[in-house]
């Protein structure tokens, strides 16, 4: 049997509808205020009849963070793929933390212990080194821990540590490090909400630029990884790598829109975090825009998915028609 965590993200719930596909016995877990709103949508991308498909799951209430519930929930499983993550490029908090590190760091010593045959990760482009020079970025650049690097970089540079003990410690596992994923969520979170605000009419862009990637190709390379024989690696997952501007551009051409027209400086977004911290400390918040949300924003590093590529002859899905499918499908649900 094969159990997801964190399957009501995006893309966990991409992985389930596929899993289920394949006619697996899929265990899926979720906390007691889990709303599963946004996974009936992600089917719903796929399907006319989610009902249908979302009734061959099994559910199991669990928290990552919660060793009791998680033995519980991993009775009879086989296989693991750990999706469950918060996703910040703000400075972020304890919980980020807690889920992202602690929560790895649980699913890997129950995954020893139980002896499951396979254990996936999705980690980010986040965790993976940094490039001075402008060279590609791959599996093998060396982790730098500077003003580049957020919080969240760190939480997932440290869940990959927690997982790197497991395999020495015997557990078969593959690592996946996915750029920014792309897809149909159902929700209004992560890449999803530049989707949605582009769809408003987006006039801003910043200089900076990332490895990006489908959804759909994330959680195919996953397949792939667990049904061969490759264990104690790691994987870029990038399709192509683009400015910000190239991708807000696409949006707007795929849900025709004004492309943008006005730069925010690198200089304007710190100027507007730092207020916005000093703000957030006086009213006791964690504001979703600070200088490490304007340093991210403005960066621009570009990766090598050169080796899954090799290793499977990988075809990765070309952007424009990842967001093409994502606005066409959009369109299509809000008239």
């Amino acid at each position: 049997m094969v159990l997801i965590t964190g399957a009501t993200g995006l893309v966990g719930g991409h992985l389930l509808w596929h899993l289920l596909q394949k006619n697996e016995k899929v265990i899926a877990l979720k906390r007691v205020t889990s709303n599963l709103t946004s996974l009936k949508s992600i089917f719903c991308f796929y399907t006319e009849n989610p009902e249908e498909v979302l009734s061959k799951i099994e559910w199991r209430v669990a928290d990552i963070n919660d060793i009791t519930s998680l033995q519980q929930a991993i009775e009879g499983v086989s296989e693991i793929y750990h999706c469950a993550a918060i996703v910040s490029l703000g400075k972020g908090g304890t919980e980020l933390m807690d889920t992202n590190v602690s929560g790895t760091r649980n699913m890997v010593e129950l995954a020893l212990m139980n002896n499951i045959k396979k254990f996936c990760f999705v980690s980010s482009i986040a965790a993976c080194g940094f490039s001075s020079d402008k060279t590609l970025i791959d599996e093998q650049t060396p982790w730098a821990d500077n003003e580049h690097k957020t919080l969240y970089a760190l939480s997932k540079y440290n869940a990959e540590q927690e997982v790197w003990k497991g395999i020495r410690q015997g557990l078969k596992a593959v690592i996946v490090n996915p750029g920014v994923i792309l897809g149909y969520s159902g929700n209004e979170s992560g890449s999803s909400l530049i989707f949605s605000q582009v769809r408003k009419g987006l006039m801003f862009y910043t200089l900076g630029g990332s490895g990006y990637v489908d959804v759909r190709d994330v959680v195919r390379a996953m397949l792939q990884l667990m049904e061969s024989d490759v264990k104690s690696e790691r994987f870029i997952l990038v399709g192509e790598n683009l400015s910000n501007k190239d991708i807000i551009c696409l949006m707007a051409d795929g849900f025709h829109k004004p492309r943008p027209r006005i730069n925010v400086s690198r200089g304007l977004l710190l100027t507007v975090g730092f207020i916005a911290e000093m703000i957030g400390v006086l009213f006791r918040f964690n504001p979703l825009i600070d200088r490490s949300f304007a340093r991210s924003a403005t960066n621009r590093s570009y990766y090598s998915a050169q080796k899954i590529i090799k290793v499977f002859d990988f075809k990765f899905t070309p952007i424009a028609q990842c967001i093409g499918d994502v606005c066409r499908y959009m369109l299509c649900i809000k008239k």
